[in-house]
């Protein structure tokens, strides 16, 4: 479909035109202004997940699927070496999904660093459930209006179909390792 070697601004660019979409439809579709999807387009900003997750939602595409290009089943790897995890956060949020290729798999797994003072941004909403456990630090977890304050050692478990966010106010880096399913994020 297109070239995942493309910086993102330009790899939405070619995505959104292989759709045949012009930036006000995909605007119009994603609830953001004409100029923020220049601008994206442009490489002039990363885009925050939420907003790169709008855009993919127009396009019928994953987060993983646009990062990834799939591999036929002989080359689908079995260990994933850290240099391989494929880097989908932004911002000061680093989220590398832990991804082999495989496009039919099941079950999505993320590990994430939240800098001080990072935000996934706006509250994230997306089908399926996530579970994850802090390894070190702390951070705010929102859900539905909902605040509630974890540390290093606690888990938690949320329907992503509930809009929800994560910000770490604290001064250290604070790191979790999650899964979700399905694997369309």
């Amino acid at each position: 479909m297109s070239d995942v070697s493309l910086a993102p601004g330009k790899r939405l660019s070619q995505i959104r035109q292989q759709l045949g979409l012009s930036q006000r439809r995909v605007a119009e579709l994603s609830g953001l202004t004409h100029s923020a999807i220049s601008t994206i387009e442009q490489d002039k900003v990363s885009p925050a997940l939420s907003t790169l997750q709008k855009l993919l939602t127009v396009y019928g595409l994953s987060l993983s699927a646009f990062f990834t290009e799939p591999e036929t089943p002989e080359e689908l790897r079995i260990v994933i070496n850290h240099e391989d995890l494929i880097e989908i956060g932004s911002q000061g949020v680093s989220m590398k999904l832990i991804h082999n290729g495989n496009p039919e798999r099941t079950l999505a797994m993320m590990i994430e660093t939240y800098e001080p003072g990072t935000t996934t941004g706006e509250r994230l909403k997306h089908q399926g459930e996530e579970i994850g456990t802090l390894l070190e630090g702390e951070v705010m977890l929102q859900v539905n209006g909902q605040t509630y304050h974890l540390q290093a050692g606690q888990s938690y478990t949320i329907n992503t179909g509930i809009p929800h966010s994560f910000s770490n106010t604290s001064a250290r880096a604070c790191r979790i390792i999650s899964a979700h399913t399905p694997t369309t994020f």
